[in-house]
């Protein structure tokens, strides 16, 4: 059964999303088969596309919204919320 998941997470790296942590986002993305959506402002981005990610210059305390729509939908948001409250897993 296909699910759809919208949840929202706010940036807590010193530096925002940048290179880094917009890496282990796209890496802890990519595992799941479900489409991830993340919206910042104006803007929605495939949270598989790094370059996606960077496009949205999300600076700290900026808050993103995620939405995952498939099969793995809820676990995709689940990991991407631990990833973002673990800062991204990059330590300055």
């Amino acid at each position: 059964m296909l699910s759809k998941e919208k949840k929202t997470f706010i940036v807590i790296n010193e530096k925002g999303l940048h290179t880094r942590p917009s890496t282990e986002l796209v890496k802890c993305a990519s595992k799941f088969q479900s489409e991830i959506n993340l919206t910042y402002q104006d803007l929605t981005v495939n949270a598989k596309s790094l370059l996606g990610i960077l496009m949205l210059a999300a600076a700290k305390g900026a808050k993103i919204h995620i939405e995952a729509q498939g099969e793995d939908a809820q676990d995709a948001i689940s990991a991407i919320l631990d990833l973002a409250e673990n800062k991204f897993n990059v330590k300055y």
